[in-house]
């Protein structure tokens, strides 16, 4: 029987069209992630992260190729599957407490169930005192700790970032990356992260997957294997960063 929350990604192809041109955005990517493991991926612009990304989550069903989870194949969106995007994307109207509370929204869980959770999750990213707060009065840390919670809430056994920290300064991302480990830690389910920033994806992921550009497929997998908690000074983490930088430059230069 296979591991509950086990992604396998076998030989997906995905192509759009533009102005009646057919663009290969992926080109044969398979992958599989381990129940609980964060994995995070990198490559040049436009090779296929994103989209990646959209298939995991069930937005897009017109590919070639499979993806299943659990065993089960991908039909569509599935509470078992959150995703954090770089917009926080609250609702403006609506405060900390009812924008996580959206997250719940299809869940059989009773009232007092929800609102514990709702309450628990909250206090997870550390927004204890901001349940009333509405997103114009969050930083932007803040608002992406209450776009967090909300994809939690559910208790999902896999949370999918796309570039969740891209529009944040460097202080705050770095913060919020601690803080997205810790919640990884504590929550033990599996994390995909799709970025741009090498020194994120090596600091944050059990493995690092590194694209070719289009059509996207799997140019090297690099190991992480420095125990958590991580200290960004690490020698060995350096040294993978060059590794993983490297190999996207090549990669680029391949590609011209």
């Amino acid at each position: 029987m296979a591991n509950p929350g086990i992604i396998e990604i076998i030989d997906v192809h995905k192509q759009f069209t533009v102005e009646n041109e057919t663009l290969n955005v992926l080109g044969g990517l398979s992958l599989t992630i381990a129940p609980g493991e964060f994995v995070s991926i990198v490559g040049l612009s436009g090779c296929g992260k994103s989209t990646l990304l959209r298939l995991l989550i069930g937005l897009d069903r017109d590919y070639r190729g499979e993806i299943r989870i659990g065993g089960e194949p991908v039909r569509g969106p599935s509470l078992d599957r959150g995703i954090v995007f770089q917009e926080h994307r609250l609702f403006p109207w609506l405060s900390v407490r009812d924008n996580v509370g959206l997250g719940l929204e299809n869940s059989r869980l009773s009232a007092a169930e929800k609102e514990r959770a709702v309450r628990d999750h909250i206090a997870l990213v550390g927004l204890e005192g901001f349940e009333n707060a509405y997103p114009h009065q969050l930083s932007g840390g803040m608002a992406q700790r209450a776009a967090i919670a909300r994809a939690l809430v559910n208790r999902p056994s896999i949370l999918l970032l796309d570039e969740p920290f891209g529009a944040l300064d460097a202080l705050t991302r770095s913060n919020l990356q601690q803080e997205l480990r810790r919640i990884w830690q504590a929550e033990k389910i599996s994390m995909v992260l799709v970025t741009h920033d090498v020194e994120e994806a090596v600091f944050l992921g059990d493995r690092v997957v590194v694209l070719e550009a289009r059509p996207g497929r799997i140019e090297r997998i690099v190991n992480v294997p420095v125990p958590h908690p991580r200290d960004r000074s690490d020698a060995r983490l350096k040294e993978l960063v060059e590794e993983v930088r490297g190999a996207i430059v090549e990669r680029g230069r391949g590609a011209n």
